[in-house]
């Protein structure tokens, strides 16, 4: 058994998984709320990012700096993120000091102060991280294709929101937003390492016997474009772009064969862009594939940052290769090399009472059930080629072709690679 999994369900939607690894001093303990950006209303976009932060800024009983030096004593690994799916808060401790870690997280999330003072502040905070991002290429680059590769929905929109509406959230919107979406109902908690289940419970005893919220908003499976964005910036020296096509979504059951085929494209130093661009003819120091995936939908994207004159060159080797798995598929033996990155990756993971917790929550939150290691070593192993044959076919033949780029791209021959992509990949 390589896993030592519990879990308790509440009547008021909370769940409470723990994964005991005895063998090790710390423990891992997280807080996941099933609401994301994808579930704001347009006009408080952002505001599950800005919650993120403002509960570091006071409680009822902490304030900042009370917070910080609790964060500090207990070892400075608690971390929060906010995606479009999620928002999520996990500390990193000593398996004594969990007590201490849990009164601290439960604190800020159930009973934040939101002084009026302080939002306006992390305002003006969140604001320069905007700036930060803008100044980023391959960040802004990024943001860029999801607002036009997914038009007018959600997936598109920035997580931290606009200056202007993150200026908008005062303490009376970002409480009402946190009482009605920071809740038990939506509240998955998580701990993996030295961490006895028993223990969780008692000290989940009050969210556990919380009322029930209402859930976060479901969203529709967007519709994606195929746009071809240059976005001119004649300061840079390198050229940053994006490939990008619809692929499978994080409930398929081909998830597996989608990971390890894009692993294949792109994702390590074996894999074929690596050897082609970089290793052969040296037109990148990065580049690579990678896919996203959602519960409603998936994006494949190949990215690599070159010099503007190279641009055409490496798009050019990039769709060349998407038609050579179509026409040629793939070799046993890169299947094989891929299955084993898999595997080796998913069992070193197992060795991290921080990766097991977040695997915890994933599982729990996309699928409702708990997926385990052996369950997911056979999935990976039974791929087979003809499954990775049949996944290009389905999403990369004829597909809808997306294209960002950044730079100074001023002599880019953006109509030739309109023609190109135009014909799509056949």
């Amino acid at each position: 058994m390589i896993e030592d999994i519990q879990q308790t369900r509440f009547e008021n939607g909370l769940v409470i998984l723990t994964d005991r690894m005895s063998h090790v001093r710390s423990a891992t303990l997280g807080f996941f709320y099933r609401t994301g950006a994808q579930n704001e209303p347009a006009e408080l976009t952002g505001i599950s990012h800005f919650i993120e932060h403002t509960v570091f800024k006071g409680t009822q009983r902490r304030s900042a700096l009370d917070i910080a030096i609790e964060q500090d004593r207990l070892g400075g690994n608690l971390e929060a993120f906010t995606t479009h799916e999620e928002t999520a808060f996990a500390i990193k401790v000593i398996d004594d000091q969990l007590e201490a870690a849990f009164d601290l997280l439960s604190d800020m999330l159930v009973n934040p102060a939101f002084d009026q003072r302080e939002l306006e502040n992390e305002q003006r905070v969140i604001i320069e991280e905007m700036k930060m991002t803008d100044d980023s290429p391959e960040e802004f680059l990024g943001e860029l294709f999801d607002r036009e590769f997914f038009p007018d929905h959600p997936l598109g929109r920035r997580i931290a929101g606009t200056p202007e509406s993150v200026k908008t959230f005062g303490s009376s919107v970002t409480r009402k937003y946190h009482e009605a979406n920071f809740r038990a109902r939506n509240l998955v908690i998580v701990a993996a390492g030295n961490v006895e289940h028993q223990q969780i419970l008692e000290l989940a005893g009050g969210l556990s016997a919380s009322h029930a919220a209402q859930t976060g908003k479901e969203t529709s499976a967007p519709g994606v474009a195929a746009p071809i964005v240059i976005h001119q910036k004649s300061d840079l020296e390198q050229a940053h772009l994006i490939i990008g096509l619809p692929f499978v979504n994080a409930k398929s059951d081909r998830r597996y064969a989608a990971d390890l085929l894009s692993n294949i494209i792109g994702g390590g130093m074996s894999s074929r862009l690596w050897q082609k661009i970089r290793e052969e003819r040296g037109l990148a120091y990065n580049v690579g594939a990678s896919n996203a995936m959602y519960k409603t939908t998936g994006i494949f994207t190949i990215f690599a940052g070159t010099s503007p004159e190279q641009v055409g060159e490496v798009v050019d080797i990039s769709i060349d290769e998407l038609r050579n798995v179509l026409a040629n598929g793939v070799r046993e033996e890169e299947l094989e090399l891929a299955k084993y990155q898999a595997r080796s990756s998913v069992l070193l993971n197992l060795e991290d009472s921080a990766a097991r917790a977040a695997a915890l929550a994933q599982s729990e939150m996309t699928f409702g059930r708990q997926i385990s290691v052996e369950e997911t070593l056979a999935k990976i192993e039974a791929v087979t080629l003809d499954d990775l044959a049949d996944l290009a076919q389905e999403y990369i033949a004829g597909s809808k072709v997306a294209f960002a780029a950044i730079g100074d791209l001023k002599k880019f021959n953006i109509d030739r690679l309109r023609l190109e992509i135009k014909k799509r990949i056949n």
